[in-house]
């Protein structure tokens, strides 16, 4: 799935800010040294604190050194250990505030406006992390935020070899017109209804970073413990300085083998690249559009010069000619017959540009492109209809091969999210895990498609890590399962990755202590990061109300439960009927989405009805039918059973056919 993993991929920086390192170097060595009392970034301003646990408050200081934490009145007492560190534990407390925590050694801190209540950790990739001013009806959001009672702080993006103690400083703040606009709108939305229905505060603890990968959020101890990761955890890397050795030998000898006989140039092209003449000839082929990753040159940031030629007659030569390629990730240089046309950076901007009258000449021309990629997918993607040279009414398609050589890397790849298993789970999960929560909303997978029967064991495997690191057995998690995206003509119904995918999301959360928000009915087949981010907070808060608090409130969509085959058709039932099933639009819609097979194990689109609170699926193609798949594609948006509360059902298949992604597995 190029665009999807090229979308899903974009947020993610191989990046990493000077004051990460520097934090994680302090974090790693005694904080003794440090003398005056430190609290953990959390605990600062604003804050919220779980309701209904004791709750810990910790620090450090100089050894020895004498602690008081007074809270509501009463004070308590500790010495600080050997290393610095000191801690109390507050008695449970109920719902309310604003209070101060007052923290006295051989200084003072004062942690004003402080509220008790529930304290939710919000994490994933960039579906978590879109904000709310960007969101559908985002402006109007913003400016009617004015909930002091809801808070939320933005975990700092950083990367740790090691565990971490802290993260970098962060400020809790209170939902109004000035703040809200940062906040996730996944986030925001479902504290909006919690809030509203609870009656109590709401604290979002959002750490999540987009494009990034499952295995980067799971813990060494937990991965190790696995069979498909344990070789890796058993040498990974323990410093930036190892893993780019590492990476740069991969590297190198990854573009040997890809272009043979062809060196990288450096910082400069090699000379007259652009010239129409130029001898291309031993430079091997790229598709366009199609991220370079996905074809032979995985982890591969750099400049990759590419070269199209076409024939052009003299009529198509003197035309009006406006050049199109789309987008490029992330910066193009752009040249037509050797000269240079134009050039931008942004990868998800179209380009577009007229050319010159008299550039085009009767018969071979060649368009070539300098790409620049610093992190995450690289290449030209999009539409390939859009890639196109338009002459006057006419167009010449540059969908398809092009030559294209590597010109270069970074001397010294910096260190991005994805680059190794555990790095955000030691700096921007591991910090979190003595802060007392109720749960976790999880909105992630993305970029974890390419594998998705892996991410089946991988997902549960992430989240009995967290629950271990917190303490917490029956930590509840509310999984997000990845909405309708990608064009509908490219559909499948034999094969789709992503729809694999949603079957791990759903097996994760038939769980103990979890459960499932469908968005199929949500999602845009042309970006993956969808803005009807309201509907989906809605639908995590009515989880949350109907499995923690007993509120009785429709909570989820259709799930099947059975099937019969009766002659030529197929009968199924299904859980969370509601009211009673129902397909989705204007009265008379039909039923759409389903698809069946017979033992050939091809399926063909069929007819659906619904009977009662059962559907009838058949066709006319399959006589004997043993299987029924709903849903089972890339994009699902046309599927539209629901019940009668509008929640959409849970795409399945009753088949047990081998996966499309079953041999893909994790490998940095």
């Amino acid at each position: 799935m190029p665009i999807a993993r090229r979308v899903a991929g974009r947020t993610t920086r191989r990046r990493i800010w000077p004051a990460a390192w520097l934090g994680a170097l302090l974090m790693g060595c005694s904080l003794a040294s440090l003398g005056a009392v430190h609290l953990p970034a959390l605990m600062s301003d604003h804050a919220v604190l779980q309701r209904g646990e004791p709750i810990p408050v910790w620090g450090w200081a100089d050894a020895g050194e004498r602690v008081t934490v007074t809270w509501r009145g009463r004070t308590h007492r500790t010495v600080t250990d050997g290393t610095g560190r000191w801690q109390v534990r507050l008695p449970a407390q109920n719902a309310g505030g604003p209070y101060v925590l007052e923290v006295r050694g051989t200084n003072t801190l004062r942690v004003q406006d402080v509220l008790v209540g529930e304290v939710w950790v919000c994490a994933g990739q960039s579906n978590m992390e879109f904000p709310l001013a960007d969101s559908d009806d985002g402006a109007r959001a913003v400016a009617a935020a004015d909930h002091p009672r809801i808070r939320h702080v933005k975990i700092p993006r950083a990367v740790a070899f090691s565990p971490r103690e802290d993260i970098d400083a962060a400020a809790w703040e209170p939902a109004n017109p000035a703040n809200a606009g940062r906040f996730s709108a996944v986030a925001y939305h479902f504290a909006l209804r919690l809030e509203r229905e609870l009656g109590v505060p709401v604290g979002l603890i959002n750490s999540s970073w987009g494009g990034t990968h499952i295995e980067t959020w799971t813990s060494r101890e937990a991965l190790a413990g696995d069979a498909d990761f344990a070789a890796l955890m058993a040498d990974l890397p323990d410093s930036p300085a190892e893993l780019q050795a590492r990476r740069a030998a991969r590297l190198q000898a990854l573009v040997a083998r890809w272009q043979p006989g062809l060196p990288l140039t450096g910082e400069r092209p090699p000379e007259g690249w652009s010239d129409v003449e130029h001898d291309d000839r031993a430079w091997p082929f790229l598709q366009a559009p199609g991220i370079w990753e996905e074809q032979g040159l995985p982890g591969l940031d750099g400049v990759v010069l590419m070269r199209r030629e076409l024939h052009l007659d003299a009529t198509q030569a003197a035309a009006p000619a406006v050049l199109a390629l789309d987008m490029v990730d992330d910066c193009d240089e752009t040249f037509v017959n050797a000269r240079r046309v134009g050039g931008q950076c942004g990868w998800n901007a179209a380009r577009r540009v007229a050319l010159p009258a008299g550039l085009l000449r009767a018969g071979k021309n060649v368009i070539a492109v300098a790409v620049s990629d610093q992190g995450g997918g690289g290449g030209f993607h999009g539409d390939p209809a859009a890639m196109r040279l338009e002459l006057g009414a006419t167009a010449v398609s540059l969908a398809g091969p092009w030559r294209a050589r590597v010109q270069g890397m970074p001397d010294r790849p910096q260190v991005g999210a994805n680059d190794l298993p555990t790095l955000l789970s030691n700096a921007m999960l591991n910090p979190l895990t003595r802060t007392p929560v109720r749960g976790v909303l999880w909105y992630q997978g993305e970029s974890n498609v390419s594998r998705a029967a892996q991410y089946a064991r991988t997902l549960p495997l992430m989240m009995a890590d967290w629950r271990r690191r917190w303490q917490r057995p029956g930590l509840y998690f509310c999984i997000v399962q990845l909405a309708a995206f990608l064009p509908v003509k490219d559909n499948r119904l034999d094969a789709s990755p992503w729809a694999e995918l949603r079957d791990a999301q759903r097996q994760a959360a038939a769980l103990p202590h979890a459960g499932l928000v469908v968005t199929t009915d949500v999602g845009d087949a042309n970006d993956i990061h969808p803005r009807n981010k309201r509907t989906v907070g809605h639908r995590l808060a009515g989880l949350v109300l109907h499995d923690l608090f007993g509120r009785p409130v429709l909570a989820r969509g259709p799930a099947w439960r059975s099937m019969r085959v009766l002659g030529d058709r197929i009968e199924l039932d299904f859980d969370h009927v509601g009211a009673g099933l129902v397909a989705r639009g204007e009265a008379g819609t039909p039923l759409q989405g389903f698809a069946i097979a017979g033992s050939s194990g091809h399926f063909r689109p069929a007819h659906a009805r619904i009977e009662g609170n059962r559907v009838i699926v058949h066709s006319p193609d399959v006589e004997r039918p043993q299987a029924v798949r709903y849903g089972w594609v890339d994009n699902p948006e046309q599927a539209n059973l629901t019940n009668r509360g509008g929640l959409p059902a849970v795409p399945f298949r009753t088949d047990n056919r081998p996966l499309a992604t079953a041999s893909a597995k994790y490998s940095p």
